[in-house]
């Protein structure tokens, strides 16, 4: 069970960071991690459908603690995460399974300040053709105004023709230095 959305969620404890231990690597500590993970677990019994009916967008970036930042719990929605949180072919792939086979309604997308990809450009694509002797079918999807980058997601699952369910999409920034979410107005 989850709980619901309008019971705060409690501020994450911190715990220590975990090194890896010598001759160790990072997946081996993971790995770990999860045997002690697993000594607890009790199955929760969920089905796969999120209790708030929503899927978040975001980016990858290790600052965004997105459950805790929104308050939600496991089971609360679906978490879809990428490089600058833009909307792919992929993610609309996903957003379509989460509205038409587990039920999602809503859409948040979450772009973040200071994000990587506003440092690259698309020469990232001709760097890596020259260096491995191929040209990845994707786009870098850089971009240098966040706010418009949001809008432009906005507008990518609005006009998707496989989502059923564009009525509330909502866009937002997330400040990385003050954890404030920013709500972007999608006609600018």
């Amino acid at each position: 069970m989850s709980t619901p959305a309008h019971i705060p969620a409690e501020p994450p404890a911190r715990r220590p960071r975990l090194t890896v231990q010598s001759g160790g690597t990072v997946t081996d500590r993971l790995v770990e991690a999860n045997r002690r993970y697993a000594a607890a677990f009790d199955d929760p019994g969920m089905d796969a459908r999120p209790v708030l009916h929503v899927a978040v967008v975001a980016c990858m970036d290790a600052r965004l603690d997105l459950h805790a930042a929104l308050g939600l719990e496991l089971g609360d929605c679906h978490t879809i995460r990428n490089a600058g949180g833009v909307v792919t072919d992929d993610v609309i792939r996903s957003l379509t399974i989460s509205q038409r086979a587990l039920g999602t309604t809503s859409v948040m997308l979450v772009h973040h300040t200071g994000c990587g990809l506003e440092a690259l450009t698309e020469d990232f694509r001709h760097e890596l053709e020259d260096e491995v002797g191929q040209r990845p079918a994707w786009a870098v999807e850089s971009f240098r105004d966040v706010d418009q980058d949001v809008r432009q997601s906005m507008q990518r699952v609005r006009t998707s023709p496989f989502l059923p369910h564009i009525d509330d999409v909502r866009g937002f920034v997330f400040d990385v230095t003050t954890g404030l979410l920013r709500e972007i107005d999608p006609a600018g």
